[in-house]
């Protein structure tokens, strides 16, 4: 099975398994392992896809 941050694409909505309070995310890029994520109620944040899997939500 592949890790869920392979699949990751801009526009994609995610959540921070970690970091509930952020709220769902967008997806600005992916570049290399670096994954760039616009949140609610974070902002936009960087995350490296080899410490944190990101999860995809898909009922937005």
């Amino acid at each position: 099975m592949l890790p869920l941050n392979t699949i990751l694409e801009p526009g994609m909505i995610v959540r921070h398994p970690g970091q509930p309070d952020w709220g769902l995310g967008q997806v600005q890029s992916v570049i290399g392992g670096r994954i760039t994520v616009n949140f609610r109620e974070m902002g936009k944040v960087v995350i490296d896809g080899a410490q944190v899997e990101l999860m995809p939500v898909h009922d937005v």
